[in-house]
């Protein structure tokens, strides 16, 4: 059978959280690299394959296509321990899901992507963005007080999306609290990742 092909960037914390959770099922998987900031999205080619210009892109062996990077988790870890079994800890892991695609990549991941990839000088980036990365990850500290995971004490889906944005944080110079930073290192452990946190 031919391998799934995903279209991305390394660089992007969307395509990197389906690297992520790819590699931790052992799903066997193509990757093109597409580089954004070299304009490749915006090539005819690409926008063949995906009109909107965006990665990650996955195309099926039989020529399906789906895109936006939860949709393509969900899709990869369907009938995994990934996708919690109880209804209402499903519920909860798709809030996060829909929280990381609302609130926290819009603040954490475009600060970022300004500061770190594109080197904006401070005046040229919204000011409003700071606050707002400020605000999710003390969110996301608060509900890690006195929990391992975000949903139901177990690596899931959910874990998988918020990691891949919050551990290129300090990139974009946005400092991890001690239980968001916990958790970061938890979950790159659970994935075999190597760790790119500063040290405390």
């Amino acid at each position: 059978m031919t391998d799934i092909t995903i279209y991305g960037d390394t660089y992007s914390g969307h395509c990197e959280k389906v690297q992520f959770i790819a590699a931790y099922l052992k799903k066997p998987c193509r990757w093109i690299h597409t580089d954004i900031v070299g304009g490749k999205t915006r090539t005819p080619e690409f926008l063949a394959i995906n009109p909107a210009g965006e990665l990650p892109v996955m195309l099926l062996p039989d020529g399906r296509k789906l895109v936006q990077s939860n949709a393509i988790l969900l899709f990869l870890a369907d009938g995994t321990p990934l996708i919690l079994a109880d209804p209402f800890d499903r519920g909860l892991m798709h809030q996060w899901l829909f929280w990381e695609q609302l609130t926290h990549n819009p603040a954490i991941g475009m600060l970022r992507f300004l500061r770190f990839l594109l080197k904006k000088p401070e005046d040229q980036i919204d000011p409003t963005l700071a606050p707002k990365a400020e605000r999710a990850l003390a969110t996301m500290d608060a509900h890690l007080q006195n929990r391992t995971y975000f949903v139901a004490e177990r690596l899931s889906v959910a874990d998988i999306a918020l990691v891949a944005y919050t551990r290129l944080a300090e990139q974009g110079g946005m400092p991890l609290a001690p239980a968001v930073r916990r958790w970061v290192q938890r979950v790159e452990v659970d994935l075999g990742l190597e760790s790119l946190l500063s040290p405390p």
